[in-house]
């Protein structure tokens, strides 16, 4: 096995901490304990980059603590980010730049997560593939209990140092691990876990779990895994069972991670396999109805009855989140969900502008503005049954919106999961 013995020259190159940093840029986020944002560091980048480059060069440079967030989970859990300053992110990303490549080399074909030129689509290909092209149609849906938080430090150190025998980057990246964290002016030791939140941690879970998945490869158990989340593909139950018990002996015993044995279970095709927000079956992929239900909810915090905003305004706000998601989802056989997700979306924008015209009053005059024959009917604008109705449509088609710029998921090609195999 090759060993890399002198790599910290490399990482505090001038050039590195300016690719790195241009990174960081990119990726923006928010500023750590110290307050400093992306901006502020660009404002002074050539001293930054200096200052970076001295004190890595002579191993000095001491990691802040993360200003700890907590992020809501749909499920009504917390999890928790540790937000680094941005002087450590490029540093991070300084050292990810050239430790990364040495070890993606030997990591499981079927490891996805965060990982260069790899995405959830191809991990989602690849679980269809194991059950429907090649029979195992049993699946063992591992679910670990605060996996970032719980990774064992001496551990990751082991796994960088059988491949890394730089003292410098060994004892950088410790000093990472071991940082800290400050929530409401408290400071609190890290003695386990890598904070999410850090340019580090996906690598370093990812280092770490290599030997999970690597173990399973040796006894011939087919896996995918996205970060934490693993699916195992077995022929029948026995197997899998089989192969769950495996697993938990080697992520609890040898990994130190807790297995959560209510949430852990053993599906397989013919029910639906749930992965990445998608639902695998035999013959098409859905997406899983917990994420659709999350897409709606999003547009009605965008979409409220009795917003003062511009339909121009709601509309430019909304599309960001339309195109995020049909772009992730488009994989999956979504035709008619699409369809009927654009027609609710219409009625909820013209939900809005009928209340906006306030009255049927409002309603004749635009009739009037549009050549339309006045009926004179006495409509109430507030009731949501009434956003549905023949006059309305007329008055709001689909044109209306798709000149104001709406994107439209029903012109967005689907079912493309064919080709990410």
């Amino acid at each position: 096995m090759k060993k890399w013995y002198s790599l910290i020259d490399k990482i505090y190159r001038r050039e590195n901490l300016k690719l790195a940093f241009k990174q960081v840029k990119k990726n923006k986020g928010a500023p750590g304990i110290d307050g400093e944002t992306v901006f502020d560091f660009h404002l002074n980048l050539d001293d930054n980059i200096e200052f970076l480059h001295e004190k890595l060069k002579t191993n000095t440079y001491k990691p802040s603590p993360v200003r700890r967030v907590e992020i809501g989970k749909p499920d009504g859990g917390v999890r928790l980010l540790g937000i680094p300053t941005v002087k450590d992110r490029v540093v991070q990303q300084a050292i990810v730049n050239i430790i990364e490549p040495i070890f993606d080399a030997t990591f499981h074909p079927s490891s996805y997560g965060y990982r260069p030129r790899r995405s959830p689509h191809q991990a989602v290909a690849k679980a269809e593939q194991f059950m429907n092209k090649y029979g195992l149609t049993h699946v063992v849906d591992m679910d670990l209990s605060k996996c970032f938080d719980t990774l064992d430090h001496e551990l990751i150190i082991e796994a960088v140092a059988e491949k890394i025998s730089d003292g410098s980057v060994l004892n950088l990246i410790k000093a990472f691990l071991k940082s800290g964290v400050l929530q409401d002016g408290n400071f609190s030791e890290t003695t386990v876990g890598s904070p999410q939140g850090g340019v580090i941690s996906p690598l370093i879970s990812n280092i770490y779990l290599n030997k999970f998945d690597q173990k399973m490869m040796a006894k011939g158990i087919r896996i995918v895994r996205f970060a934490d989340d693993i699916l195992i593909f077995a022929k029948d139950k026995q197997t899998a069972g089989n192969c769950r018990k495996y697993a938990t002996k080697i992520l609890e015993e040898e990994l130190k991670l807790t297995v959560n044995k209510d949430k852990t279970k053993t599906t397989g095709i013919h029910e639906g396999v749930e992965f990445l927000g998608f639902v695998i079956h035999t013959k098409w992929v859905a997406v899983n109805p917990k994420r659709v239900k999350r897409f709606k909810d999003k547009i009605r915090d965008k979409t409220k009855r009795n917003t003062g905003i511009s339909m121009e305004d709601i509309i430019k706000n909304l599309n960001p989140l339309l195109r995020g998601w049909i772009n992730y989802y488009r994989i999956a056989n979504i035709k008619t969900l699409i369809r009927d997700l654009m027609g609710w979306i219409r009625r909820r924008l013209r939900m809005i502008k009928i209340r906006h015209w306030k009255t049927y009053k409002g309603m004749h005059k635009e009739m009037r503005k549009q050549g339309i024959q006045d009926s004179g009917e006495r409509m109430s604008m507030r009731k949501w049954k009434n956003s549905n109705v023949y006059i309305i449509h007329m008055l709001l088609p689909n044109k209306f919106f798709d000149d104001l710029g709406l994107i439209n998921l029903t012109n967005y090609e689907v079912g493309l999961l064919s080709n990410y195999y």
